[in-house]
């Protein structure tokens, strides 16, 4: 999947990252800032030099990472960061537990949360008393929070749902976007009869049903924390679920208004199919917008909520979520340097500066704005549906047996698009994949 900012316009936003919460596929490879002389356990402050080690896997990140700690070098003459950058094709987990297992153990490193943070967590230093902690985005708290403490500091956030042509929409006579599901399907029969077609199914790929797409019954549960505790304890179950229940709805609807081969559509074609006006919906997040961009310029764009019912408070609201974190080795003899950087990144005007005009990334914190015209249309809507608080969980990641989980779930769900499958054998399915895989 294509990879994972809040502003203050009115202000507001997501890991493994994570493979699964987003496309963009990144170079593999590894790179490093200039090594520099290890500054153990001095401090900026007594004269000596200090040496931060960082070891990140945003590859695309990594030239304009490398300017931002020369700028932080400038105005901290004392601090050298050292970047080593792994991502891509090359396994950041393995290589992570490579440098701590050889010693050579990083300052400033990656953890997605969840289950990786579970992992490492008696590494990781407690950020709870953090000047940005409080400007932090609801959302980007979660991922990162153990027993009441956090973690981390996200990267950034993003988003999906419904990616829609505005022009096709007007041109079919839609004035009211749609926030149930019901009016998501009036809505496709005015586009459907304006001789557009309504949804382009990017089916093909096991990530937008086995990970986006199933996430959104967990996300609308009551609680979903306790739904999906309930599911590991043999006191919940998928079939008979309402929200599951609900949510076929949504898949019929999208397979009865959608493209003719939504399995043999990938992600290249959905996203093209949709960018050149062939359909007036699909199913994606912010991570599109370059590729949208490209292919048609002129195309405006914006999200909609994927509605289950016709509640529609509940269900006019996008899943949000963040894609990774940066996290601060416990034991560093330079913590308290460490501290100062991932203080000074989201709370300076140069380190706000990057986040935004040269990351690209939507904030997870509330007090960094971003324009719509450096991050495109798609991150303003989720800048908007976060800051008014209106997101779904991303809960994939909480999924027994992890990626294998989700492929299994894509699998029943392509079955279930071929028909080789019903509703309630797809249920089934569903739970005896959760029972198999659960520890």
């Amino acid at each position: 999947m294509k990879k994972l900012t809040m502003v203050s316009l009115a202000a507001a936003i997501s890991l493994s990252m994570i493979a699964t919460g987003c496309a963009k596929k990144e170079e593999s490879g590894s790179t490093s800032s200039p090594a520099a002389t290890n500054g153990a356990a001095a401090t900026a402050e007594s004269g000596k030099p200090v040496t931060i080690k960082m070891f990140q896997f945003k590859v695309e990140i990594a030239d304009q990472l490398a300017k931002l700690v020369d700028e932080y070098h400038k105005e901290n003459p004392n601090v050298t960061i050292q970047i080593d950058t792994v991502g891509g094709g090359a396994d950041y987990g393995a290589a992570l537990l490579a440098k701590f297992n050889s010693g050579d153990k990083p300052d400033i490193f990656n953890n997605g949360g969840f289950s990786d943070l579970d992992k490492w967590i008696e590494n990781l230093e407690d950020l709870s008393d953090q000047p940005w902690v409080k400007d932090l985005v609801p959302v980007a708290k979660e991922p990162m929070t153990k027993d009441g403490k956090l973690y981390g500091q996200p990267l950034n956030l993003e988003g999906y749902g419904f990616l829609y042509n505005k022009d096709l929409f007007a041109k079919a006579g839609i004035t009211e976007l749609p926030k149930t599901i019901t009016q998501l399907e009036d809505a496709a029969k005015k586009l459907q009869a304006a001789g557009t077609t309504p949804f382009v199914n990017g089916y093909g790929e096991w990530w937008v049903l086995g990970n986006h797409f199933v996430n959104i019954p967990f996300a609308q549960q009551p609680d979903p924390n306790a739904f999906i505790d309930g599911l590991n304890k043999g006191t919940a179950k998928i079939p008979g679920n309402e929200a599951f229940n609900n949510w076929v709805r949504l898949f019929d609807l999208q397979l009865q208004y959608g493209n003719k081969n939504p399995l043999q559509t990938d992600y290249k074609t959905q996203v093209t199919d949709f960018a050149t006006g062939k359909a007036a919906m699909t199913q994606q997040g912010n991570w599109t917008q370059v590729e949208l961009s490209q292919t048609n310029p002129d195309l405006k764009v914006g999200f909609l909520p994927m509605p289950i019912s016709d509640d529609a408070t509940a269900n006019d609201k996008l899943p949000v979520g963040v894609p990774n974190n940066w996290v601060i080795n416990k034991n560093s003899a330079v913590k308290e340097e460490a501290k100062k950087f991932l203080n000074w990144m989201v709370t300076s005007e140069t380190g706000k500066k990057y986040i935004t005009n040269e990351f690209k990334f939507i904030p997870a914190f509330t007090t960094i704005s971003a324009d719509e015209s450096v991050l495109g249309p798609l991150a303003s809507d989720i800048m908007k549906y976060s800051q008014a608080n209106k997101t779904l969980s991303w809960n994939w990641f909480k999924f027994p047996g992890g990626e294998a989980s989700s492929k299994k779930f894509a699998d029943t769900m392509q079955a279930y698009v071929a028909k080789k499958v019903t509703k309630e054998q797809m249920l089934d399915e569903f739970q005896k994949t959760w029972d198999s895989l659960k520890k």
